[in-house]
């Protein structure tokens, strides 16, 4: 990983036989805290077998070293299904009243009086155990750091599926980025969402605005768009788009979010978003949901994320 960025420990054997010894409801002593936890029995997820509430608080607190360095310093909004997958969802992003002293929090001076005032930061292994206990499937941190939150320090390029758009077309056009990022010289990594799409993650220096990092992005989509025109639409409202790809460099904003490295996804069985190295872009047997809570752990002690030697690297965004 790149300079600076601080290692957790996943937990331990103990910790988690603790866990499965737990009711429906109790007490587990996680990452030096103690954290009540509901519902455990609870289907979160439809599948064969389904996924519990006990089976994604387990996925968190094994998977923490490799999902923290994403989220850690930053403030998080999360998407909500306390009632499971197959119930609407929403977003939250307030702190709640009841969460624990320890979270750490982070007060948005700068908010309307109808915005969101406090919002967590996620900074330990109990600290994504509880969130999970609360019932927030995908965590979307802010592409910022604090204390500056004005100060991006990654560059995002979503290829955002339109209805007619097939995996295969979203291939293409990530092949198209891979093929102009390696023209210019700057480094970063795909990674499949756990839905439909793939993103492109740039790791950049400090210095640059989110201004800088949209325009710098929109630019690149551009040439990719040019390439394959018939693939692409650029409106905005997806129903105008008739069924095509969007390239969105928009994302590039305070409080612009996608999804995190490693979270889970609301659909059957917990996909979860996954980075993946370039070559993989060519594997046939690849698939935006080919990883799930229950099988990416293994992946990871496996492989390793290719993404992660990218946190905190300082790099240069050619002129384009």
């Amino acid at each position: 990983m790149g300079t600076g960025v601080r290692a957790w420990s996943e937990a331990d054997a103990d910790e988690l036989a603790a866990l499965d010894r737990l009711g429906a409801t109790g007490t587990w002593a996680i990452g030096g805290r103690r954290l009540r936890l509901t519902n455990l029995d609870k289907q979160l997820f439809p599948g064969d077998p389904p996924v519990t509430k006990r089976d994604f608080i387990r996925y968190h607190a094994v998977v923490a070293p490799y999902l923290l360095p994403y989220v850690e310093g930053r403030p998080v909004n999360t998407h909500r299904y306390p009632d499971g997958v197959d119930r609407p969802g929403f977003w939250h992003k307030e702190v709640p009243d009841h969460a624990p002293d320890w979270l750490t929090r982070w007060h948005n001076t700068e908010a309307d009086a109808d915005e969101t005032q406090c919002y967590a930061v996620l900074d330990s292994v109990a600290a994504l155990v509880w969130m999970a206990n609360f019932g927030a499937i995908e965590l979307h941190p802010w592409t910022s750091r604090l204390p500056d939150v004005h100060q991006p320090t990654w560059a995002l390029i979503d290829i955002d599926p339109g209805e007619s758009t097939t995996f295969a077309d979203i291939l293409d056009l990530a092949r198209l980025y891979r093929a102009g990022l390696a023209h210019l010289g700057v480094d970063g990594m795909p990674k499949v969402t756990g839905q439909r799409g793939v993103q492109i993650w740039v790791p950049i220096r400090a210095g640059y605005t989110f201004d800088d990092t949209r325009e710098w992005v929109g630019k690149l989509s551009r040439v990719v768009g040019r390439v394959r025109p018939e693939l692409v639409s650029w409106q905005w409202y997806r129903d105008r788009r008739g069924g095509l790809a969007r390239l969105d460099y928009t994302q590039n904003a305070i409080n612009k979010t996608l999804v995190a490295p490693f979270s889970a996804r609301p659909r059957p069985n917990a996909p979860v978003s996954v980075p993946i190295a370039w070559d993989e872009l060519d594997d046939p047997d690849l698939r935006p949901d080919r990883w799930t809570i229950r099988t990416v752990v293994d992946r990871l002690r496996e492989t390793g994320d290719p993404l992660a030697p990218l946190v905190g690297r300082a790099q240069d965004l050619p002129e384009l």
